[in-house]
C-alpha cells in the first residue's frame, strides 16, 4: 500500500510492482539461445553480443540510431545546462549522456501477456530468510524498520 506522491492526502492504494528472477549475462543468454536450436554455437553467440555492444557504442557516438529488428532501437539523448547564446554553450554544459530503448511493435502487446502473481514482500521475504537461518518456525515482519526496530534477534 503506497500513497500518491502528488496527491498524499488521498488514502493508500495497491500498485503492482514487476519482479526480475535475475539478471542474465551474455553467457547465460547465449546458453538460452543455444538451446532454442539456434545455428550458432554459444562462443559464436557470446562473441556476436559483445561485438554488438562495442560497435553500438562507436556507431552511436558517431551520430547513428541502432535499429536491432524486432527488438527495438538503440538511441542517445543528453541532458545539458542552459548557455546565455550559442557561442557560450559548450562541452561543459552537457551534464549527462544517456542510452534510450525503444522497443519495436513486437513488444507493443506486453499487457496481454503478463499475468498477475501475487509475491511476499521483500520484507516478508527477508523476515523469513532471517527466522530460517536461526533455525526458528516463524517470522514477524510487522515491526516498522523506521521505528528502530528491525525485527530481529539482538543477540549476536
Amino acid at each position: 500500500m503506497l500513497k500518491n506522491p502528488a496527491h498524499p492526502e488521498e488514502p493508500q492504494k495497491a500498485y503492482a510492482f514487476l519482479q526480475s528472477r535475475a539478471t542474465l549475462t551474455i553467457e547465460e543468454i547465449a546458453d538460452h539461445m543455444v538451446s532454442h536450436g539456434c545455428n550458432y554455437d554459444r562462443g559464436d553467440i557470446i562473441a556476436i553480443l559483445i561485438k554488438l555492444v562495442s560497435c553500438s557504442k562507436e556507431l552511436m557516438l558517431d551520430g547513428y540510431r541502432i535499429e536491432l529488428g524486432d527488438l527495438g532501437k538503440l538511441f542517445l539523448s543528453c541532458q545539458s545546462e542552459g548557455a546565455p547564446s550559442k557561442e557560450k554553450f559548450t562541452r561543459a554544459n552537457i551534464k549527462c549522456i544517456n542510452v534510450n530503448f525503444s522497443s519495436s511493435k513486437q513488444f507493443d502487446d506486453l499487457l496481454q501477456h503478463v499475468s498477475l502473481h501475487k509475491a511476499p514482500t521483500r520484507k516478508a521475504v527477508a523476515a523469513a530468510l532471517e527466522a530460517e537461518l536461526q533455525g526458528m518456525t516463524t517470522a514477524d515482519w510487522s515491526a516498522d524498520p523506521e521505528d528502530g526496530d528491525d525485527g530481529g534477534n539482538d543477540e549476536p
